[in-house]
């Protein structure tokens, strides 16, 4: 039985860590060739920017986010290899940054293609720094994540054993906060970019929004209540996901508090970076407030039901939210607000941002209808039906 749960716990880890290799290459990716518009051919190969000379013009921050932007690249590669002692640390750090530059000379290579993009040999040497660095993090780190250490024991002591691939959804939650939305945890909007995508392969204006609401004017309490549900749907959504990962024993209340709380500073400081410190609460409306109130009222009276209405609820509330988001049109002032946003040196992160934004609500929705929960269910229940010796 022992050694059951020992392997059973080193699969768990090195599974945690292979989602979230997968999702952090998807970001890398549309991070690379964020907008994905304006494509053209200069004359050039993909990879003639490896013989050219190094950019004249650079900048520190240029340099320490291409860094940081492949450490946890890196990391994540080592953390997914196979436990073996065929993969010695040497091996593994040297195999980690070989795919952490075939990546990088990828990203460069279509780059090339990019109106808004320089391909650049001094980003492929800086990405692949980043990736060996964390690699080398990777190889320290992985002995504190083996099936003895005291993390993965207090992993599988508060969450269930097939919870890894929800540990990586609720994770990125807070960081989906990082781009501006039209109401507080509206995630998924995709009608305002598919018509932009529409307009520009139909020449001429569409409105998917206006189309499907026929242009109905919303009153300003319409908007606020909008909002409030959006916010306590998407509230409850999320910290429902969250609970049903817990196991009966896991300190639920605290935790649970611990996310909300993290996800509300990451929104407070993203706002006062990209925006000014001033407008740090300026997300902090009348009806996302009544959201947040509604929502904790919601959740107190759910964080103790059974973990098949709990994820039933949190499915319903979060395709409500959906539903409403690409609906509603977006709040004038909110439009107004993000007219003064300049992305500037933070394109790359804001595109990150933006694909988090879009598509954690479809992830969530994937994870909590996965038919690996009606198979755990099977088991708890031939389990207990077995006689105990």
């Amino acid at each position: 039985m022992t050694q059951q749960a020992t392997v059973s716990n080193s699969s768990a880890a090195s599974s945690f860590a292979r989602v979230s290799l997968l999702i952090y290459l998807l970001l890398i990716i549309y991070a690379s060739w964020y907008p994905f518009a304006g494509w053209r051919d200069l004359g050039l190969t993909a990879f003639a920017y490896l013989g050219a000379p190094l950019p004249h013009y650079w900048t520190v921050f240029d340099v320490w986010t291409n860094i940081a932007g492949y450490l946890p690249l890196g990391m994540l590669m080592v953390l997914s290899l196979p436990r073996s002692r065929r993969w010695s640390p040497y091996w593994s750090v040297l195999l980690a940054t070989l795919a952490g530059i075939l990546v990088s000379g990828a990203m460069e290579a279509v780059q090339t293609f990019l109106p808004t993009r320089v391909a650049s040999n001094l980003d492929l040497m800086t990405n692949s720094a980043g990736a060996l660095l964390g690699a080398v993090l990777g190889v320290i780190l992985r002995p504190r994540f083996g099936p003895d250490s005291r993390l993965l024991q207090l992993r599988e002591h508060w969450f269930n054993r097939e919870a890894s691939q929800g540990m990586v959804v609720v994770a990125l939650w807070p960081l989906a906060q990082i781009y501006p939305l039209s109401h507080l945890f509206g995630f998924g909007q995709f009608t305002s970019m598919l018509s932009t995508w529409l307009s520009d392969l139909l020449e001429q204006p569409i409105d998917l929004q206006a189309w499907l609401t026929n242009d109905i004017q919303f009153s300003a309490d319409q908007y606020w209540l909008t909002e409030t549900i959006i916010t306590a749907c998407g509230l409850t959504g999320a910290a429902l996901t969250f609970l049903i990962l817990l196991r009966q024993q896991a300190p639920k209340l605290p935790l649970t508090l611990l996310l909300v709380f993290l996800t509300l500073m990451t929104k407070i400081l993203a706002t006062a970076l990209l925006f000014a410190p001033d407008n740090a609460f300026v997300w902090l409306t009348p009806g996302s407030f009544g959201g947040l109130l509604i929502g904790g009222l919601m959740l107190s009276g759910l964080a103790y039901a059974p973990q098949l209405a709990q994820r039933r609820l949190a499915g319903l509330t979060l395709a409500i939210s959906l539903l409403l988001v690409n609906v509603m049109p977006d709040n004038p002032y909110y439009t107004e607000t993000v007219q003064t946003w300049s992305q500037g040196k933070f394109l790359n992160f804001n595109g990150v941002a933006q694909f988090l934004a879009l598509l954690w609500p479809f992830c969530t929705l994937w994870f909590l209808f996965h038919p690996m929960h009606k198979r755990r269910r099977e088991l708890a229940q031939r389990d207990s039906r077995q006689p105990r010796s």
